[in-house]
């Protein structure tokens, strides 16, 4: 059934214009998105469905892939697409609101910051931020992409990135897919040795994040550094 052949209340898009954007739920949001449903459901039952099976969590829906997402009756290829793609948009929207050169007061900065790119991963991520003497960031990197369970990241090039963007400290982070936040043994050992690596070249390792997608552990606030 078409959008259109729907109550009034019903009717995500006519909702939209006469009350605003704020006032749809997240299945008429959802709904819009898809743009029609299957000839057993309206798209308004239809995004209640794949949201339900999802907790009505958007960050468990962006994990889905457009494989898992056609399984459902009633979604293609075409708008699980648009759904992925829908989910994207605001990933980067929430990446671009970041201020210029934020500056780093303890590890919440630090997160807020570095969840926009690692919470919701199926596969570990090494990332970075370089901040110059007055704690800003200057610099945000990926530097490695690694399987389920490891991203292992080269001492060197992360230093060589310090040093190519006159960095005086760094934050290093890497997220756990498994949502388990207590450190491997190879995490602290990696990080001892970058803060080794740091204090030969008067590079200081400020924090380690390991990074969920609902929270986050600081080696700095766990005296772990």
């Amino acid at each position: 059934m078409s959008i259109k052949f729907l109550a009034d209340d019903d009717r995500p898009r006519e909702k939209f214009l006469l009350k605003g954007k704020g006032s749809l739920s997240d299945s008429e949001l959802l709904a819009i998105i898809m743009a029609s449903g299957s000839k057993d459901e309206t798209a308004v039952e239809l995004a209640r469905r794949i949201l339900s099976s999802v907790d009505h969590s958007w960050h468990q829906l962006s994990l889905l892939t457009t494989k898992e997402l056609t399984k459902f009756k009633g979604v293609g290829e075409v708008k699980a697409i648009t759904i992925a793609a829908a989910l994207e948009i605001g990933k980067r929207r929430a990446t671009q609101e970041i201020p210029d050169k934020p500056k780093i007061a303890g590890s919440k900065d630090a997160y807020q910051i570095l969840k926009l790119h690692l919470e919701d991963l199926r596969t570990e991520e090494f990332w970075a931020l370089f901040l110059n003497q007055s704690n800003k960031v200057i610099h945000i990197e990926q530097l490695t992409q690694g399987g389920i369970n490891q991203s292992i990241v080269d001492i060197r090039i992360l230093f060589k990135a310090a040093l190519d963007h006159f960095s005086t400290g760094i934050i290093i982070s890497h997220n756990h897919p498994s949502g388990n936040l207590k450190p491997s043994q190879e995490d602290i050992s990696v990080t001892k040795k970058i803060r080794e690596a740091g204090t030969l070249l008067n590079i200081q390792l400020l924090d380690h994040l390991i990074i969920t997608q609902n929270s986050y552990l600081s080696f700095a606030d766990e005296g772990l550094l």
